[in-house]
């Protein structure tokens, strides 16, 4: 139950169905061991999934396992009585595109959830877009739709310094923050708030809003990837679609990210993804373009090495 500040009515919105109860209360509010309560909400699972998803990131997965820590012994403090103050919890996640926030932002909902902190456990993934208007009167009911469908879980806002634009004297971003601010400070036991961009943006938009800085406890960089983690990177997301490279594919994917790193544009996993996605093309070209053979199963879930020098990054720079 929650109440959006400004909203029309003072009678409480009723919380939607989960997907995926959390644990009982009493499972956990028993507990009296790490061990106990780790088991009764099954968080390593979450924690353990984490680190198969994404490659790399050890100073995220690591802080991240310090955020879960201190929720456990929260948990412990308050089933003694220690304690009744929920801990705040809203988070910034700055680094370039493609370096698993939105990923990380999910996973978190997951451990907030199972440990009782958020009722549904859910992730509500928003820009700009989603929470400022065209038109005086237009941001407040944007914005508070947006909070509603987040109550009891996450909201994850990508791109967060773009709701802050001084040079605009009509813009309406500044009436979305001030709701923002209410809700994250008033109702930070059923929501958990993500901010994320670049790391500089950020910066800039936490010294042009104190409040909002001074309501985000958790900052995490999120680093970009070395060339070895992108092609480990490579190989997973190929086995994940039944595909692999052939002979002298893997060492062109490689010589393709040298030259790809240095260009304009780059967004890690995401350019990875992308490269592949392309390649894939090529390689149903190159396949199609022979009807009358019978293709084998190998055959049709290995990228040549061909597919992969074709790319314009080897001929003119371009992406």
């Amino acid at each position: 139950m929650y109440k959006i500040p400004g909203s029309s009515s003072d009678a409480p919105v009723a919380a939607a169905a989960t997907e995926g109860a959390a644990p009982a209360p009493d499972a956990l509010g028993a507990a009296r061991s790490v061990a106990e309560v780790m088991a009764g909400s099954q968080v390593e699972e979450v924690l353990a999934e984490l680190d198969r998803e994404l490659v790399g990131l050890k100073p995220v997965k690591a802080r991240i396992r310090d955020i879960a820590a201190l929720l456990v012994i929260d948990k412990l403090r308050k089933n003694l009585g220690l304690s009744s103050q929920t801990p705040s919890l809203h988070m910034c996640f700055s680094g370039n595109p493609g370096t698993g926030k939105t990923t990380v932002a999910m996973r978190m909902a997951q451990i907030l959830h199972r440990l009782g902190y958020v009722r549904k456990g859910h992730m509500v993934a928003v820009t700009r877009d989603d929470l400022v208007g065209q038109y005086i009167g237009h941001t407040a009911p944007k914005t508070r739709e947006v909070l509603k469908k987040a109550m009891g879980g996450v909201l994850f806002i990508d791109e967060a310094y773009y709701l802050y634009r001084p040079e605009n004297e009509r813009d309406y971003g500044q009436e979305a923050i001030e709701i923002l601010l209410q809700v994250m400070e008033n109702n930070r036991d059923d929501l958990v708030v993500i901010l994320a961009g670049y790391k500089d943006r950020m910066d800039t938009f936490f010294q042009s809003n104190p409040g909002m800085s001074s309501r985000i406890a958790h900052h995490l960089d999120f680093p970009d990837y070395s060339a070895g983690e992108l092609m480990h990177i490579a190989g997973k997301m190929l086995a994940e679609q039944h595909y692999c490279f052939g002979e002298g594919a893997e060492a062109a994917f490689d010589a393709y990210l040298e030259r790809r790193i240095t260009q304009p544009h780059f967004a890690n996993a995401r350019s990875v993804r992308n490269a592949l996605d392309r390649a894939r093309l090529r390689q149903a070209s190159r396949l199609f373009a022979d009807r009358e053979r019978q293709w084998t199963a190998g055959e049709l879930s290995t990228i040549a090495a061909e597919d992969i020098l074709a790319s314009r990054v080897f001929a003119s720079g371009a992406a």
